[in-house]
């Protein structure tokens, strides 16, 4: 890659992924939806075997209700392999996540060990597939919670009593749902099921939909009498403060990658985090997951960065000057990562290292790039310098991607906070489960929230 060509691109993401260029397209949207003369049109792709989609599910009745909105439903399968590489170990893992998740967004979701099975998956698709949009909105959770029942006597009880407005669609009918689908999905370029899109913008499941509901708030177009406040409230400790307990005998391992933007934006919160309730802080870093052999397609790449954006702009942390560090650069950021850690400076130069790459645009290939991150981590470049190039850190790297595996995490950022005596470890997964971890850390440390103290 040319000196120019590095150059630029920094400044080209950073336009992209700008707060500016977003509102311009949200903006450019709404002037096509007026011209065309169309309603505010949300569209939701629900994949029924994912858990998530379950959760998803529950919420559109509160949309429709809350919103001046049409929700078109459509069908899709799971991700395509290259978007999902690992995939037992995601289905597995969404089970868990999703059962964790939802009561703290006052929704449900069963603990349960293994999928539907494929008859009871195939009746609960041919209830759905040609059911009107305002049906699907109304009974897809009912469904969808005999669904995950796992019980597969109540779905053909259901299937053969079907609630109001459903009936069994032919096979056909369920191919051809199911193909437009996820022909749309792709001609919009996204590859989940549990996503909300509307006027271009992509808004995954629970998570995200408080940005959708955000979005729509601004338009002004809440429903007469329907009630200010969002339908899904993000899970958010931060204005909560505590009184008592000890993180003393907890300790929080971090799994994070020098490549992953998500690591990036999770790095200073969870050194914060740690620092706050007293729990000690492990540094598992790996190798980024494409340099693992593990693809990241084109359209995974291009929503994460956007969405990674809108979570740096809520979380107040600069990024989008970006300057991709896969392949060479991250090689040889992790040869210095060792002179860090015996320097005591190991997680500082981690996120000198990330800040420099997502926010600063500095190319980390090079020396010049390596010195700026090493003397902004509060290290000696001339003391860092013999250690430049070196192979010392593969085996410890790889060491701590084995542990992930073996926790059943794949991806960046993950963490798993063990537990004192008598506690389970607890594996989480995102960037996006710190107020988990956090409600998890609070529960096991004995601190208790100032307002129940007073009240």
């Amino acid at each position: 890659m040319s000196s120019i060509v590095r150059t630029v691109l920094p400044w080209a993401a950073a336009a992209i992924t700008s707060s500016g260029v977003r509102s311009l397209l949200r903006g450019t949207a709404e002037v096509r939806r007026r011209v065309r003369g169309e309603p505010h049109r949300v569209l939701y792709f629900h994949q029924i075997d994912d858990p998530y989609s379950q959760l998803a599910a529950q919420v559109l009745p509160r949309l429709a209700q809350r919103w001046d909105i049409t929700i078109e439903p459509h069908l899709v399968g799971p991700p395509p392999d290259a978007a999902a590489p690992e995939r037992e170990r995601l289905i597995a893992w969404s089970r868990t996540d999703a059962a964790r998740v939802a009561p703290f967004y006052g929704l449900r979701f069963p603990v349960c060990d293994r999928q539907p099975t494929t008859e009871a998956l195939r009746l609960a698709t041919t209830l759905l597939a040609t059911a009107s949009a305002e049906d699907f909105v109304a009974q897809a959770a009912e469904v969808g919670s005999v669904l995950w029942s796992l019980d597969e006597d109540r779905m053909a009880a259901l299937a053969a009593n079907p609630p109001a407005g459903l009936s069994p669609a032919s096979a056909s009918a369920v191919a051809a749902a199911l193909q437009r689908g996820e022909t749309l999905r792709a001609e919009l370029h996204h590859y989940l099921g549990a996503m909300f899109q509307y006027g271009g913008e992509w808004y995954w499941g629970v998570d995200r939909l408080f940005y959708l509901e955000r979005r729509l708030y601004d338009l002004g177009i809440g429903r007469r009498g329907a009630s200010t406040t969002p339908c899904v409230k993000r899970p958010d400790l931060s204005k909560t403060t505590t009184v008592g307990g000890s993180g003393k005998g907890l300790t929080l391992e971090f799994y994070p990658s020098l490549r992953s933007p998500y690591s990036y934006i999770a790095m200073q919160r969870t050194y914060a985090l740690a620092k706050q309730y007293g729990v000690e802080l492990l540094l598992r870093p790996v190798l980024p997951m494409v340099m693992r052999g593990l693809p990241v397609p084109k359209e995974k790449g291009r929503y994460i960065i956007h969405d990674t954006k809108r979570e740096a702009d809520e979380a107040g942390i600069a990024f989008g000057h970006i300057s991709d560090p896969v392949g060479r650069p991250v090689e040889r950021g992790f040869s210095l990562y060792p002179h860090a850690c015996t320097e005591g400076r190991g997680a500082e130069y981690l996120l000198a290292f990330a800040r420099a790459t997502w926010s600063e645009g500095v190319d980390c290939g090079t020396d010049e790039g390596l010195r700026h991150v090493v003397e902004a981590a509060g290290l000696s470049w001339e003391a860092a310098r013999p250690w430049l190039d070196g192979e010392g850190w593969r085996d410890e790297l790889e060491r701590n991607r084995q542990q992930m595996f073996d926790l059943g995490l794949w991806g960046v950022p993950s963490y798993r906070l063990i537990g004192k005596a008598g506690e389970p470890d607890l594996p989480v997964w995102g960037q996006d489960r710190l107020w988990l971890l956090e409600a998890e850390i609070r529960r096991r440390g004995g601190f208790v929230a100032a307002s129940s103290v007073n009240a």
